[in-house]
């Protein structure tokens, strides 16, 4: 969990006016067409009759349903977009006897379901109905290639040297069964049943051609839940990603996405990236024991407010000489933050855009908790290989987790449109 900045667009709603009252069989592109502009009243004539938690007056809707992604574009959406309330991970392995054409096929399938329900719209067919009355509600899907999908769809020479697997690490305890995987889905959003939706529409799209072969869910907090934006908080209630680039800095995109030219990539990543994806324990149980200050100097920042522990406000650069009366380094040697600092890593830099995740308690009452690290990079090996090597030479914070499950995904450039994602791979 490097230290980096808050994913930029976070958003907070604004409550529309309540004017309209629901009707029966409100189209859902109706309802679209007035989110953010109306809300929604359960008449008393109608079905309102023995709901008893239902609201004595209407909740309108807000700008939280109406936010959308684009599907079409530059970049795939879900890499630069701002933290999503709702995820789902999910990789694929491809069946016996699938190769390239219906790999095709499936990415054909699976864009033109991404970009409708990231529209608002029903998928086009067999639709669950479960986000009819929902809007898009900022959902975006991505979609990215295993080391393994070129052997299986006889690609071999496609198949970006970036895409070598991932070294082993000191504090990996991988689960095989939940790591890796053919083809790769991110799904987020806003909304809970709006990203459901989506999931059930892919899983449902994949038909004989693949299946399921890990699949995981994360949350992060809601956007309006904090009186401003500010920098989310993980599990152990540390503010968590305060040094995140931006995609106002001038080397942005050379850091996180694959250059057109010249690149040792192959053109289909033009304009892709990496993704590398770990689902890391946290050891709550253990990381609770510990004092304020002790969890701090693991970090190496304020948990109040995420200011470095050397002084000032969340984003004020940190002192890493500055030494208490003692002449202790005020933020330790081995604290978190000061090891993954880009500085400390000859620039190395990565975009985070995690999950929390909870999956229940083991038999002893253990929480199963922590995060879904998903990063994105240009270059894995110079992005997260470079950091991880470093964090795991001595990082504080690896007392606190584990590392349970692993993948490294190619994600293509967008698709433009008329296209599908992957198309420069599957039909160049």
């Amino acid at each position: 969990m490097a230290d980096h900045t808050s994913i930029p667009g976070t958003r907070t709603p604004d409550t529309a006016p309540d004017t309209a009252v629901a009707q029966e069989g409100i189209s859902r592109r109706t309802l679209l067409g007035t989110a953010g502009a109306t809300g929604l009243v359960l008449g008393a004539a109608g079905g309102a009759a023995g709901y008893a938690a239902a609201p004595s007056e209407a909740t309108p809707l807000t700008s939280l349903g109406a936010g959308q992604a684009m599907f079409h574009g530059k970049h795939q959406p879900g890499i630069t977009e701002g933290l999503q309330a709702r995820g789902h991970l999910i990789a694929f392995d491809l069946t016996a006897g699938a190769g390239r054409s219906e790999a095709a096929a499936l990415l054909r399938r699976w864009s033109e379901t991404a970009q409708r329900l990231m529209a608002g719209e029903a998928a086009k067919q067999d639709d669950t109905d479960v986000a009819r009355d929902a809007g898009p509600s900022s959902l975006t899907v991505t979609f990215g290639f295993g080391h393994s999908f070129f052997a299986r769809t006889g690609l071999e020479k496609q198949r970006p040297v970036s895409l070598d697997p991932l070294p082993d690490f000191s504090s990996d305890r991988l689960d095989k069964a939940r790591s890796d995987g053919d083809l790769w889905v991110q799904i987020g959003a806003d909304d809970a049943l709006v990203s459901f939706h989506a999931l059930r529409a892919i899983q449902k799209d994949a038909g004989s051609a693949a299946r399921i072969r890990w699949q995981m869910n994360g949350f992060n907090r809601s956007p309006g839940a904090t009186a401003h934006p500010m920098t989310a908080r993980n599990l152990m209630g540390q503010i968590d990603g305060t040094r995140n680039p931006k995609p106002s800095e001038s080397d942005f995109d050379k850091r996180i996405f694959v250059p057109a030219s010249p690149s040792n990539d192959p053109e289909w990543m033009a304009d892709g990236s990496y993704a590398v994806v770990r689902r890391i324990r946290m050891l709550l149980d253990d990381w609770e024991q510990l004092s304020v200050k002790a969890q701090e100097d693991v970090i190496g920042r304020r948990k109040s407010d995420g200011a470095p522990l050397s002084g000032g406000g969340e984003t004020t650069e940190m002192d890493l000489e500055k030494t208490d009366a003692q002449g202790n380094l005020v933020v330790p040697i081995d604290a978190h933050a000061r090891i993954s600092r880009p500085d400390q890593n000859g620039g190395a830099a990565i975009l985070r855009r995690p999950f929390s995740y909870h999956d229940g308690f083991d038999p002893d009452g253990v929480p199963d908790a922590g995060l879904l690290f998903v990063c994105w990079q240009a270059d894995p090996l110079r992005g997260f290989v470079t950091l991880q090597r470093k964090l795991d030479r001595g990082d504080a914070l690896s007392e606190f987790i584990r590392h349970e499950s692993s993948g490294l995904f190619a994600v293509p450039g967008g698709a433009a449109e008329g296209e599908y994602v992957g198309q420069r791979l599957l039909e160049g």
